[in-house]
């Protein structure tokens, strides 16, 4: 990526998880390059999209939810809500084309199925981020955006950036427009505090296995939390200490199955996103509370049948090592160098158990990033509703103060203009095409040109 007083992106993205990902591959495939001089097809790309991109991640390579690629666990969506399929089925960026290239697909097709496991879609990703690596910096954390303000206007954003190995040389990137996607943080309850012993599910596999190499052994396990990961984390835990007892503590009274059932499954539909859009608030807030069941604390009912069954078969065996601890909470924590005591509490009597364990593990979920953690003053441009939430339009760009001219865009976070799916990969490849399209026709329009784009459905006609 090319910096320098000369150097003006068209469009930035902060953070590069499979939502820009998406977002880079429908830009590359209409001809958008990295701001790179010394590229002789700059010019000639450049002027076939009018778009100059550039993404930055902190992290040293391309990783999605690593911590929690067990092996045998599957996605929740069909292959078909790939990175592209949805927007463009020709794309040579789908599933498909990827197990063509990997040599597996016909076996794929012969395991019938529409769910891969989750190491494998992992793969994709990480060979689709390779192919337009171009486009993309790596260890480069965002530490702030600065307004550029000409002539009373704010006609750019400053990215400001860093090396996490080299701190002390930040290096400032100006752009036109920026696509904020920085995912979603661990979620703790409140006073939680993380330790060797003590961690969220966002690092299971790297904490466990560190565990296994180096020979600690495991006489008991707590996992708080009743969603798909607490289950997952529950049966992963079972399956890799077989002498540990695994204690699962949640508030209900049993794991609640997710209800991906057909008409339920609608709520993730690219036309439910303009119905939820325009609805009154009231009919939002209804919207949401209904279909909360499809995504969030729920569990895929076949592992909720297998967890029972494995308690079930140990029963019979009379040696149970995995115990369902429902209607309760953990009161109390505390650590010292031999181990952890929880307090749990069974909520109908109000009766406490205190349990010596080697490890805590919460599943409690994430939580959106603040935008403010991104951005700092630039937040101070952006409009608010009547109940503090960003006013976004329903091109995902956020509705900014009369004089700013520089975009910005938001890939998550707009749950509350957009509905469930704001951070989904169901409707990922759609919401990049629509961010695609909006960003062509602003940059041509700026520019004084009509454009017809709409690269949600096919390549934009420019004119």
């Amino acid at each position: 990526m090319h910096t320098g007083p000369d150097s003006i992106y068209d469009v930035l993205g902060i953070g590069f998880g499979p939502s820009n990902l998406a977002l880079a591959i429908a830009l590359h495939e209409h001809g958008a390059t990295s701001h790179d001089a010394s590229d002789d097809t700059s010019d000639a790309a450049g002027a076939a999209s009018g778009l100059r991109v550039g993404f930055l991640e902190r992290q040293p390579r391309f990783g999605w939810h690593r911590g929690m690629l067990i092996d045998d666990a599957t996605m929740q969506v069909s292959f078909l809500k790939d990175l592209v399929t949805m927007r463009d089925p020709t794309s040579d960026f789908s599933f498909l084309c990827y197990l063509r290239e990997r040599g597996r697909l016909v076996d794929f097709l012969n395991q019938k199925t529409l769910f891969p496991l989750r190491i494998e879609f992992h793969d994709y990703f990480e060979w689709a981020a390779a192919r337009v690596g171009h486009l993309v910096e790596y260890s480069a954390e965002v530490v702030s955006v600065r307004p550029v303000t000409e002539d009373g206007e704010v006609r750019f954003f400053d990215v400001v950036s860093r090396d996490p190995a080299a701190p002390e040389r930040p290096v400032v990137r100006r752009t036109r427009a920026l696509c904020v996607a920085t995912g979603l943080e661990p979620h703790l309850p409140p006073g939680a505090a993380l330790s060797e012993r003590v961690w969220h599910t966002s690092e299971l596999l790297t904490r466990v296995d560190r565990l296994v190499r180096s020979g600690t052994p495991v006489r008991r396990a707590v996992v708080l939390g009743a969603g798909q990961s607490a289950a997952e984390a529950v049966d992963y835990l079972h399956r890799t200490f077989p002498d540990a007892e695994i204690c699962s503590v949640f508030g209900k009274y049993g794991y609640t199955p997710a209800d991906d059932s057909p008409f339920a499954n609608r709520i993730f539909d690219p036309e439910a996103v303009d119905v939820y859009y325009g609805a009154p608030a009231e009919v939002k807030r209804s919207l949401y509370d209904y279909h909360r069941s499809t995504n969030y604390s729920v569990v895929d009912l076949e592992l909720i049948e297998s967890l029972s069954r494995t308690m079930y078969q140990e029963k019979v065996q009379g040696r149970q090592r995995l115990r369902m601890m429902n209607v309760s909470r953990i009161r109390e924590v505390a650590a010292d160098e031999d181990g952890i005591e929880v307090t749990v509490e069974f909520l109908p009597t109000g009766e406490r158990e205190v349990l010596a364990c080697d490890l805590l593990v919460y599943a409690t979920g994430y939580q959106p990033q603040g935008i403010a953690d991104s951005l700092g003053e630039i937040a101070k441009l952006c409009l608010r509703d009547e109940e503090d939430e960003l006013r976004v339009g329903r091109d995902h760009r956020v509705e900014t103060n009369a004089n700013v001219t520089a975009d910005l865009y938001l890939q998550g976070g707009t749950e509350h203009t957009h509905g469930l799916t704001s951070t989904l990969l169901s409707t990922t490849a759609v919401r990049s095409g629509e961010i695609c399209a909006s960003l062509l026709a602003r940059r041509h329009s700026a520019a004084g040109s009509r454009v017809t784009a709409d690269c949600a459905h096919g390549q934009p006609a420019l004119r």
